[in-house]
């Protein structure tokens, strides 16, 4: 199976974590925030038991140190936490790392750490945070595509199934989906739909 999968939904909650292993989802991150590290060693504890032995793999978002010590395989890093984690101790610990880029200087430093993807965002504007940067565009997915070359690059930022064959036709390798997910008013049916359209092609 590719790393991360074709579509990548991330999430919030144990609950959701449950829900998307339920339905065979291949990858998904969860995204707890404003959690202290007690909090954050038994949210990430709980999530891989829930993952254990399906085929789900669990990507933890930002708390890697929560993330090494319970055993995970795979974190992402947004730019603050990229900027402040010990990324040799993540390696050492042989966990996956993800990094959130949004401009040509957070591209550079992500590449300097060699991560196992790229993620870019965002592509459309968002709701979901308030965002320090303007909506990239599909046709940056290109340009990033051509810059980094081999590593799997992962397009996010309010995107809805609709624009999914156009986005992985500029470069993406995988898309990261939050609302069209979470706010939709069925979500196990967008889930099956996402994870239709985001077969390989044959």
């Amino acid at each position: 199976m590719p790393y991360p999968d074709r579509f990548y939904p991330v999430v919030d909650s144990l609950a959701w974590v449950e829900r998307l292993t339920k339905l065979g989802v291949g990858t998904v991150q969860l995204r707890a925030k404003n959690l202290d590290d007690g909090q954050a060693l038994q949210i990430v504890t709980d999530a891989l038991e829930i993952t254990k032995g399906t085929a789900t793999k669990l990507i933890v978002n930002d708390y890697w140190r929560a993330a090494v010590v319970a055993g995970a395989e795979h974190v992402h890093l947004g730019q603050e936490d990229f900027a402040e984690a010990d990324v040799k101790a993540i390696k050492d610990a042989g966990l996956t790392l993800g990094l959130s880029t949004h401009d040509d200087a957070e591209l550079e430093n992500a590449l300097a750490a060699e991560p196992d993807y790229i993620a870019l965002g965002p592509i459309f504007p968002t709701t979901l945070k308030a965002m320090r940067f303007a909506p990239q565009g599909i046709p940056k997915i290109t340009v990033w595509k051509q810059r980094i070359g081999d590593i799997p690059l992962v397009a996010i930022g309010g995107i809805k199934l609709e624009q999914a064959a156009e986005i992985f036709a500029a470069g993406a390798d995988s898309i990261a989906v939050v609302s069209d997910v979470t706010q939709n008013a069925d979500p196990d049916a967008r889930v099956r739909a996402w994870l239709d359209a985001a077969k390989e092609p044959a």
